[in-house]
């Protein structure tokens, strides 16, 4: 016989669990890939250009893991990071923003980094927020096998131009645990397009770019169409530059000039891109 003792243990233990699996279930689930995406404190000028830049597709096809730490390499004008900063700080993740310059000019670390904290507070996240540096003589910008994933998006061509892309790419493997993701999204130049594949034009050939990562010690895991533009032919007056957002003309003096229809570009939209997913291998 089970005394009246036992009786009340067994009542107050399920009572405790009862209450305990209620505070669970009230809990709010953590801020989602979707949430972050359609967040009010993006701005129009962010969300008017979804339509081009696909932010949940491509992080969606990158495999991120909001827990971990994810470095965005570049993340000037904060597109991305106003996405990536509350959807990490709500799965407590880490954001390492990789600082860098695509003019030559000095880098203003302490500006680039308040902003994004600036970013953060109008989305009530957070987060920690680790700088890092990344020139063409920049040491390490990460603890070795430290990171988690990184991202890029349009930077190849930079790096192509200050001929130390083969660095990134090593950066990038050396910083990353082994099983890391490389996310990267870049301008893409035909394959048997007759422009030089130099990064001037902003273009770079996908081939190239599978080279730079495959020479580092990636595999190419997998290429989405995610970010394709079939109108866009890659051959313009100014380059990418020519199209939205830059939409840049030529100057008055260039032979281009004569006859420069800018509805011609503006119809097109946004740059055909490649997106890429590469990943440091386990061992």
């Amino acid at each position: 016989m089970i005394s009246k003792t036992c009786i009340g243990l067994l009542v107050a233990g399920l009572a405790f669990a009862t209450a305990g699996a209620g505070t669970a279930q009230s809990q709010p689930a953590a801020l989602s890939l979707d949430e972050a995406v359609a967040g009010e404190w993006r701005p129009d000028s962010d969300t008017v250009r979804d339509q081009w830049r696909h932010p949940r597709e491509t992080l969606a096809f990158f495999g991120l893991d909001p827990a971990g730490k994810v470095a965005e390499v570049m993340p000037m004008g904060g597109y991305y990071a106003r996405i990536l900063l509350p959807w990490l700080a709500a799965h407590d993740g880490v954001y390492v923003a990789v600082i860098g310059s695509t003019t030559g000019q000095p880098i203003d670390m302490e500006a680039e980094i308040a902003a994004l904290r600036e970013d953060a507070d109008r989305a009530g996240a957070r987060i920690d927020i680790q700088p890092a540096l990344f020139t063409a003589d920049s040491p390490e910008l990460a603890a070795p096998g430290s990171l988690d994933a990184v991202l890029t998006f349009r930077n190849v061509h930079n790096w192509m131009m200050g001929e130390y892309a083969d660095k990134a790419f090593a950066d990038f493997y050396a910083a990353l645990k082994p099983g890391g993701v490389l996310g990267l999204v870049e301008h893409r130049l035909p394959e048997g397009a007759s422009i030089g594949n130099t990064g001037r034009t902003g273009y770079v050939r996908p081939s190239h770019v599978i080279a730079l990562a495959e020479a580092a010690g990636f595999v190419l895991e997998a290429q989405s169409e995610i970010n394709a533009n079939p109108a866009d032919d890659a051959d313009h007056p100014v380059g990418v530059w020519t199209l939205a957002p830059a939409r840049a003309a030529p100057r008055p003096d260039s032979p281009d000039a004569e006859g420069f229809d800018r509805a011609q570009y503006d119809a097109i939209g946004e740059s055909d891109r490649m997106t890429l997913r590469f990943r440091k291998p386990l061992d």
